[in-house]
């Protein structure tokens, strides 16, 4: 049997706790009372070891000595002293009935007495472990100051000041507000923002910590610029940025490009859209993209039905399939199935077995020079894995079904640009199908698969330089968590063959991103790390058109969602622009002829335009000139 010498050590001390306060006792009473009040020294010291012994009993049935000291609490204490009393009590009755009836009162000052000693005894071993490891914590602990005395900064304080991270110590609050300025808030002062330039090095504060609630893009990333241009190290108190959902627990972390974007981000689905899929059978092709699999975290989190991500890619799949296994468990129906929208026969199999309720269609190309090299590609994947997904969904009476497009779609200049735009126009046709379909366009997604994100940061952390195409080119951005939102309200909306358009807020100039991802790194862009023009890739244009031409938008329930006004082409014309496209690729692949597809891209979508041609008139765009007044 292994000793607890820890229990050991706690009994050993009690012990001459009580021996000390024992014989203190009795020659107190020998010197102050008159003798015949503990009448003879046995009597005393039997009853005094019959007090001890069920002391030591009763603390050990109470559990006491199952408690550290060091982390003693009130409830612990309280332990303490009944246990005592219980204890004392059944002493007081024995020796009083049994043994001696002229030792009862001694008993019980001996008894509360030691109790107080014992007490004292583990609070003060308490505040000496406390003030010991306080101090070397504070050798390790980074001094900080927070960034706003609103409630989120107070309780960033409180939360800190409680001990819940020893890596952290707040040393001030830093305010604008004039009725805050010199004031304490918990214990710290709030200064100035420039009292605490002043006083930055006096304090030893290394980092400051953004507890903003309500805060836009713009207004962090120059304050983000600021306190770093000062020598501070900049973290930001907020649920982690990929976090699977964003109510998750607030944490110190380091920013991330996603906490700079140029906007405030926004949140589209709300609790009634949510009930849409609550209960339904939901179907994702591409789930295990990057559209995809957000999409596949937020529908899971509304209760379904079931389920089934169907992508070709088992890698992605197999890790969404672990990660919301890991979350659920039991509590959500998962079914991952592998297959390729190209392929009707396997589409069927899939149709047929789970009869989804709602389609969201994300499989896709979607890198614009790898598909300006395979055109066929595109259209084969992109335009024909629409069109069977479409129809095996009318076919098995699927009650909506939602396809995920992009801004490049707008007048494209581009393969996969123009895929896109034929992809809407498969879905438009649709008006007259018992089936609700919709289209959905926004722009870049930031940490997407293949996005400027990823890539700059690679080049980043092998030393530079970015690379960029042009520091003139504009794009509008998204998270990814905005993009499916999106994708979802706008799925709760669909009836005929709608194109959906968010209110994306202002493009975002590439160089600035540059400049942003390296700043984030603690570095200098264009001394730590370079950033150079590489030229315009195939099939690339400066900017994307502006999605919110309001002449061209009908408002819907969401403020945020609007409906592109377009006429669609009829099921006839859409089966005749399929015909043709089959044949250009019949030509593609026997007669090895890749122009043709593009030709046919070009006879088809009639909004298509050549790069040089947007290119050469870029500057003065509307988007460009938005972009350059900022």
């Amino acid at each position: 049997m292994k000793i607890n010498k820890r229990r050991v050590f706690l009994s050993f001390f009690d012990i001459l706790c009580f021996a000390f306060v024992a014989s203190f006792c009795f020659f107190v009473s020998k010197a102050s009372f008159d003798r015949s009040t503990i009448a003879n020294g046995g009597d005393y010291w039997i009853s005094s070891a019959i007090l001890c012994g069920l002391l030591f009993l009763s603390r050990i049935l109470f559990g006491v000595y199952a408690t550290l000291w060091r982390y003693t609490s009130t409830q612990a204490y309280f332990r303490t002293i009944l246990a005592d009393v219980v204890g004392c009590a059944l002493a007081a009755v024995i020796t009083e009935l049994f043994l001696f009836d002229h030792v009862f009162w001694t008993l019980i000052a001996v008894s509360a007495l030691y109790t107080l000693t014992s007490l004292f005894a583990r609070l003060g071993y308490r505040l000496l472990y406390k003030k010991a490891t306080g101090t070397a914590d504070r050798h390790r602990s980074i001094n900080i100051a927070i960034v706003g005395a609103g409630r989120l900064g107070v309780a960033l304080a409180n939360e800190l000041s409680a001990g819940k991270s020893t890596q952290y110590k707040p040393l001030c609050f830093i305010d604008v507000d004039k009725a805050k300025i010199g004031s304490r808030i918990v214990g710290l002062k709030v200064l100035s923002p420039e009292e605490f330039e002043r006083k930055r090095k006096l304090l030893n504060i290394s980092a400051v910590v953004f507890a903003l609630a309500f805060i836009d893009g713009e207004r962090r990333t120059a304050l983000c610029d600021h306190y770093k241009s000062i020598g501070c190290r900049v973290l930001i108190y907020d649920s982690p940025i990929h976090a699977l959902r964003r109510s998750s627990k607030r944490v110190i972390r380091e920013f991330e490009i996603e906490d700079l974007l140029f906007r405030t981000p926004l949140s589209v689905v709300d609790e009634e859209n949510k009930k849409q899929y609550s209960g339904k059978t939901v179907l994702v092709t591409g789930g295990g993209g990057s559209i995809g699999s957000e999409l596949c975290r937020q529908i899971a989190a509304c209760s379904p039905k079931k389920l089934i991500v169907f992508d070709i890619y088992e890698n992605n799949a197999y890790d969404l399939q672990q990660e919301l296994r890991l979350l659920y468990e039991d509590k959500l129906d998962l079914a991952v199935e592998i297959g390729s929208v190209r392929d009707p026969k396997r589409l069927a199999c899939i149709f047929d077995r789970y009869r989804p309720d709602i389609v969201f269609h994300a499989a896709a190309h979607k890198h614009v020079p790898l598909m300006e090299q395979s055109a066929g590609e595109a259209i084969k994947n992109n335009v024909f894995g629409t069109y069977n997904t479409a129809n095996m969904a009318e076919k098995y009476g699927a009650e909506r079904f939602v396809l995920v497009s992009t801004d490049k779609a707008v007048n494209p200049t581009n393969v996969m640009g123009a895929s896109k735009r034929l992809c809407e126009m498969v879905i438009q046709c649709r008006t007259d199908s018992r089936t609700r379909f919709a289209a959905v366009r926004f722009g870049n997604v930031l940490g997407s698969n293949g996005s400027v994100v990823p890539l700059f940061k690679k080049q980043i952390a092998n030393g530079g330089p970015i690379t960029i195409t042009d520091r003139r080119i504009i794009r509008y951005f998204m998270t990814i968590p905005e993009a499916s939102q999106l994708v979802m309200a706008a799925g709760s909306m669909a009836e005929r063959g709608e194109l959906f358009v968010l209110n994306m807020g202002n493009p975002v100039k590439i160089y600035d991103l540059a400049v942003n991802m390296i700043r984030l790194s603690g570095l200098v862009p264009n001394v730590d790390i370079n950033i150079e023009e590489i030229g315009l890739r195939p099939g690339e244009k400066l900017y994307e058109e502006l999605l919110m031409k309001t002449e061209t938008l009908d408002k819907t329930s969401n403020n945020l969602i609007f409906i592109e006004r377009d006429t669609p082409e009829t099921r006839e014309k859409m089966e005749e622009i399929l015909s043709d496209l089959r044949h250009a690729l019949d030509l593609y692949e026997n007669e090895g002829a890749p122009c043709a597809v593009k030709e046919a891209i070009k006879r088809n979508v009639h909004t298509f335009r050549e790069p040089e041609e947007i290119n050469d008139c870029a500057e003065k765009a509307e988007e460009m000139k938005l972009c350059s007044a900022r």
